[in-house]
């Protein structure tokens, strides 16, 4: 389970904002989507919402490389933007919770979303996912197979985010649980759900 426990925003109540985060194949997809089911939340994919912007379906695969296509610096900072556009928009209306889902392996970006909750007057909460480079190879495997994956993260990708994804320092980012997602889901909901951070 998670090696730190989050203090910020404990017993506070109203508006958030959970990101899912962490490398290719961390699980970071299945359990934030499964957590917004639960939680009856809205849920923005930065694959989907990179690959609207682009005018492509969602199952449509892009294998640019890294940096290149609709993978590069700009287009991952206008995909990010997007999704605050949708929560902003979905807090407009009244909405309490809002799933974010992505990479977001820069600092920097997780600070952007961090700025936006502040502006928004809502809470932020980041769940780290990770799992064993063995899993990481079987799930790239079982994707590659899967007509229906919208993701499109491959071992060379993983490669390169092994380098230079900027883990989340516990020092500086309370704000962040992290998470081994090699368990059921159904035990990662329920150890969620226990989180005072997550709850309303």
């Amino acid at each position: 389970m998670p090696t730190n426990e989050i203090n910020s925003g404990q017993g506070v109540t109203g508006k958030i904002i959970v990101v899912f985060f962490g490398m290719t194949a961390s699980g970071k997809s299945t359990l934030g989507k499964a957590w917004a089911d639960f939680c009856r939340a809205t849920y923005y994919n930065t694959d989907r919402v990179r690959k609207e912007l682009a005018g492509l379906q969602a199952v449509a695969k892009r294998p640019d490389g890294v940096g290149q296509g609709i993978y590069t610096s700009a287009f991952t900072e206008k995909t990010y933007e997007a999704m605050l556009a949708h929560a902003r928009q979905d807090f407009s209306r009244e909405v309490k919770t809002v799933v974010l889902d992505g990479s977001y392996s820069r600092r920097v970006d997780r600070d952007r979303v961090r700025s936006a909750a502040l502006g928004l007057c809502a809470r932020c909460v980041f769940i780290f996912c990770t799992c064993s480079e063995n899993e990481v190879r079987r799930r790239l495997k079982l994707r590659a197979r899967d007509p229906e994956a919208v993701s499109d993260g491959r071992w060379e990708i993983y490669l390169h985010q092994r380098q230079t994804f900027e883990r989340p320092d516990t020092g500086l980012e309370d704000d962040c649980l992290w998470l081994n997602t090699e368990q059921a889901v159904a035990a990662m909901l329920q150890w969620l759900a226990a989180q005072p951070c997550l709850q309303g």
